[in-house]
């Protein structure tokens, strides 16, 4: 039986208010289990209006509708409006999440500021980035979290090791093959990555290199019969209007037999003494803009 983990990313304060119960919902419908990784400070969805000169961004935001998916008021956050506080404005949600049995983990604190900026920030800016989303995730759950997800598939060479400073258990930050332990400067660090391996749905709709091609049969057979997966999605997009397109995924993939758990219960099948030891890169990937963090060749 293959098995397939499941990866909620939350972005934004509307995510978390409209899109997390959603998905909750859906999921329980569904027998299902998934990991949600909360954006836990200020939501600055605004000021990723700057991304605007980043090669493919037009082309994304074309394609996949973001006013009408993220709402007029979440593109104001941070630039004319006060970014609402996520964690204290969300934190009934966050809680009954974990209440209701899903794994919950760290996605970012400031999800614009790290998606645009860990990339060339130094060690200080960017442990002082993870240790507010961990100290606030903290003070929300009464406990500190295992799990972390980048938010946007963006690094630094100082992320892993801080990761392992923060007694994070595992992390799902790179795009790759399978999971792995990373290197950093010819050293492996004890945290290992479980790289997303599936394209999103975002990524597949509306492409003209696939066009005709329902995005949901092609994650199927993307996914049929060729070993384990981590999918990653939104909750302001599969908790939103692709909310349909994803329970027809989720049934799927349940009558081809596969077991669709969380990031920890992946994590629990492994042998991290026989995980390939790979350096973490940065790459492209089609239908999303930018560079990632990308799982790179096998040591």
């Amino acid at each position: 039986m293959s098995t397939i983990a499941l990866k909620i990313d939350v972005d934004t304060y509307r995510g978390t208010l409209e899109g997390v119960p959603r998905l909750a919902a859906a999921l329980e419908r569904n027998g299902a289990r998934a990991t949600f990784l909360f954006s836990l400070g200020p939501d600055h969805t605004g000021r990723a209006i700057k991304r605007v000169f980043r090669r493919g961004f037009l082309g994304k935001v074309r394609r996949t509708s973001v006013v009408s998916h993220y709402g007029l008021r979440t593109l104001l956050y941070g630039v004319l409006l006060p970014g609402p506080r996520i964690g204290r404005r969300c934190e009934g949600v966050l809680k009954s999440i974990e209440a209701r049995g899903f794994e919950v983990g760290v996605h970012t604190w400031d999800h614009v500021k790290w998606q645009d900026g860990v990339a060339g920030a130094d060690r200080e800016w960017t442990r002082r980035q993870l240790a507010l989303a961990c100290a606030e995730f903290t003070r929300v759950f009464g406990r500190a979290p295992t799990a972390h997800g980048a938010a946007g598939w963006q690094m630094n060479r100082y992320v892993p090791q801080l990761q392992a400073d923060c007694g994070l258990r595992y992390a799902s930050d790179t795009r790759g093959r399978s999971p792995f332990i990373p290197l950093v400067d010819g050293q492996q660090i004890e945290v290992p990555q479980l790289p997303t391996t599936l394209p999103t749905l975002d990524e597949l709709i509306g492409r003209e290199d696939l066009a005709g091609v329902d995005p949901i049969e092609h994650l199927l057979r993307l996914s049929n019969g060729t070993g384990d997966h981590v999918f990653t999605l939104h909750a302001e997009l599969e908790g939103g209007a692709y909310l349909p397109g994803f329970e027809r995924l989720l049934a799927g993939w349940r009558e081809r037999g596969v077991r669709l758990c969380d990031l920890a219960g992946y994590a629990a099948t492994l042998d991290l003494a026989r995980l390939p030891r790979c350096p973490i890169g940065t790459g492209g990937v089609p239908g999303r803009s930018g560079e990632l963090a990308v799982q790179g060749e096998e040591h």
